[in-house]
C-alpha cells in the first residue's frame, strides 16, 4: 500500500529562479518583457523566440502569484 503524506509538506511551485518575490508587483516584468517585443521588426526571426520565451514566463510568474499558488 502507498504511504499517504500530508498535502502541507509537498513543496509548492513558485515563480522561476532570478525572478522577483511574489510579493512584488508582476505587471512591471511583464510590461518589460511586452515592451520588448516592439523591436521584433528589427531582428532577424531566430531571435524572435527568446523575446516570446521571456513574455510567457513573465506571464507564468504573474499567474503564479495569483492567490500566492
Amino acid at each position: 500500500m502507498q504511504e499517504q503524506t500530508d498535502p502541507a509538506q509537498r513543496p509548492v511551485p513558485g515563480p522561476p529562479p532570478g525572478h522577483p518575490a511574489p510579493d512584488a508587483d508582476p505587471r512591471a516584468g511583464i510590461e518589460e518583457a511586452v515592451t520588448a517585443l516592439e523591436e521584433l521588426g528589427d531582428l532577424p526571426v531566430a531571435e524572435h523566440v527568446e523575446r516570446f520565451d521571456a513574455v510567457h514566463t513573465e506571464l507564468a510568474v504573474a499567474l503564479s502569484s495569483i492567490d500566492k499558488v
